[in-house]
């Protein structure tokens, strides 16, 4: 018998406030677009099966995702070694923003989208949001709109087009091409689609979990606000050494092993859980959509057990900003270490293991005075595999550089350098890249 999975709305969520005709056009658009999700058996997957060998969720045609084990090695790490279910999608999605001047200002066409997974319901999205076997047609759905912009644009009318890496925590090797194409063409506004300028997107964030995760990943792409720089503590060389060297001390070792009898983790009839209850499940959905390429569908899912803390800390070196990024690497990243926020983590996981395992920072940024925090959102992870996925992200302000550099893997970038650093792949996290944007609002960066 399927159990329902919860329609309840964390309150920081349900409390989240769009006004006026952005409100109008939120609420019209919820009318149309929906998903409904349910949980069911993991045996009730359609179109999924258990592998026989392995014990890996796999999607019958070979498309979208499977559920597989990772075993890791962490020598120098407090916890020596662990295993974990972790998601394959091996191959490169598009996040595709659209940009035309009107009198002279650069708009963004969003879409109002559901995914299954988000906790408020409907978001804030780029203007396109398609894995390859969406855009492909895997699922036999509908085709994804505006999608010809961003398949052969032209060389001058790119403003950024990088692959950039996602949550290394639960995603082996994922990554999606981020691009904001610049066009002059009249281009149709359908339904459930808006031009946006960049003070509204950025006015969005902080209402609560408004503006998903692919749309803040985007926006970070775009090139900061000219102006004065300033010095920045470190040189742009000295940023790409120190990584470099990180990069190149031993670090985490992994390898793909079977779902089946992985150490610590068992199945149920509903999920595939820790022991101890810590970290994350997987879970089965039955999706029913509205205003969707297709209508309804069942997948796996990944829903972490507890809310997480993202942040930066941030001061001015010289009257220049700063924020202290970390060099840390997940078990799923690409190339070993890359810039995630100071702070990121899931404080619950941490019950039980060694003091030392304890992020550094957390305190400081979970017990901050309220002078000292410049944004503070409980914003949602991206809902298309990951269910009810939250973490409150905040950029605290702290008096000067201190001993924060002191353990060798943190050090204070500006934002320009930061900037510089996304133009390429894997060196800025998909956290690090929410922050980014959320601290661009602040100081009302315009683009493009």
């Amino acid at each position: 018998m399927a159990a329902s999975v919860s329609t309840a709305v964390p309150a920081p969520v349900a409390g989240r406030v769009v006004d006026g005709a952005l409100g109008r056009w939120f609420a019209e658009a919820g009318e149309r677009t929906y998903t409904r999700a349910r949980r069911i058996p993991l045996d009730a997957l359609e179109g999924w099966h258990t592998d026989a060998h392995t014990g890996d969720l796999v999607h019958d045609r070979g498309s979208f995702f499977s559920v597989g084990g990772l075993d890791v090695t962490a020598p120098d790490g407090p916890v020596p070694r662990w295993a974990q279910p972790v998601l394959h999608q091996p191959e490169t999605g598009i996040l595709g923003l659209l940009v035309k001047d009107f009198g002279g200002v650069p708009h963004y066409l969003m879409q109002a989208k559901p995914e299954p997974g988000n906790a408020g319901g409907l978001q804030l999205a780029p203007t396109v949001q398609a894995t390859r076997s969406n855009f492909t047609r895997a699922h036999g759905g509908l085709s994804v709109p505006y999608l010809r912009h961003f398949r052969s644009p032209s060389p001058r009318a790119l403003i950024a087009d990088v692959r950039q890496s996602e949550q290394g925590a639960w995603f082996y090797r994922k990554r999606n091409r981020n691009m904001i194409v610049r066009t002059t063409e009249d281009v149709p506004v359908l339904p459930g689609h808006r031009w946006m300028t960049l003070p509204q997107i950025h006015g969005l964030l902080a209402a609560g979990d408004v503006v998903n995760m692919d749309a803040r990943s985007v926006l970070a792409c775009l090139p900061p606000r000219r102006g004065p720089a300033g010095r920045p503590r470190h040189t742009g060389r000295e940023i790409l050494r120190w990584l470099t060297d990180v990069r190149s001390r031993p670090g985490l070792r992994t390898r793909t092993v079977p779902l089946r009898g992985l150490p610590g983790w068992h199945r149920t009839g509903h999920a595939i859980r820790h022991d101890d209850g810590r970290f994350f499940e997987i879970i089965a959905v039955e999706v029913r959509a509205g205003g969707r390429e297709v209508r309804r569908w069942t997948q796996p899912m990944l829903r972490p057990c507890g809310t997480g803390v993202i942040a930066f800390l941030h001061t001015r070196i010289d009257g220049v900003p700063h924020v202290l990024v970390h060099a840390a690497a997940e078990p799923g990243s690409v190339d070993a270490a890359e810039l995630t926020a100071t702070v990121c983590c899931t404080p619950q996981n941490y019950a039980g293991l060694p003091p030392a395992a304890r992020p550094r920072f957390l305190d400081e940024v979970q017990h901050a005075p309220p002078d000292r925090v410049l944004f503070d959102a409980l914003l949602s992870e991206e809902g298309g595999r990951f269910h009810h996925a939250l973490n409150r992200y905040r950029i605290v302000a702290v008096d000067g550089p201190r001993a924060y550099e002191a353990a060798g893997d943190y050090r204070w970038v500006t934002e320009r350098q930061l900037y510089a650093l996304l133009c390429h792949s894997h060196y800025v996290t998909v956290q690090a890249r929410t922050l980014l944007t959320c601290l661009r609002s602040l100081s009302g960066s315009e683009a493009a």
